[in-house]
């Protein structure tokens, strides 16, 4: 099993990082491997949206659909695949820090199948280098629109 959890100190509110970072169209914008993001269904994200990426990952080229499973506004968004290369669940929770700083978690679960399984170590840290990078990238982002 896959299980990477990171996290980051944001200077912005919460408010503003989880309405950045759970709007699937900005995702291409700080996911390092995201190199596309469709909606599947009407743009109000909620419980049952389904959002279709385009992501490379180790070289190759992946698609798969997410659909919100579970959507607390400002709090946590969690999303599983419901097609894709292999089962996964992404969870984003957002905590203030003193009103003017933002903690975010981004956690990735899953099951490799199949023949992918046998990288399951490799997958787990090249998924925890990507994370932090993306990570990085959302805080600069957000940090340089405060500026």
């Amino acid at each position: 099993m896959v299980d990477v959890l990171t996290e980051i100190i944001i200077n912005e509110t919460k408010g503003k990082v989880a309405q950045y970072a759970a709007n699937p169209d900005h995702a291409p914008d700080w996911y390092v491997n995201i190199k596309s993001a469709e909606w599947q269904t009407e743009k109000a994200l909620q419980t049952g949206s389904k959002i279709a990426f385009i992501a490379e990952f180790l070289g190759r080229r992946l698609e798969y659909v997410y659909e919100i499973t579970d959507f607390i506004p400002g709090q946590r968004l969690v999303m599983k695949t419901v097609d894709g290369p292999f089962p996964m669940e992404t969870t984003y929770t957002w905590t203030s820090i003193n009103g003017k700083q933002t903690r975010m978690t981004l956690q990735n679960k899953g099951v490799p199948t199949g023949f992918s399984k046998m990288f399951v170590p490799f997958m787990s840290l090249m998924m925890k280098r990507a994370n932090k990078k993306d990570l990085i990238k959302i805080k600069e982002i957000l940090e340089k629109q405060k500026a």
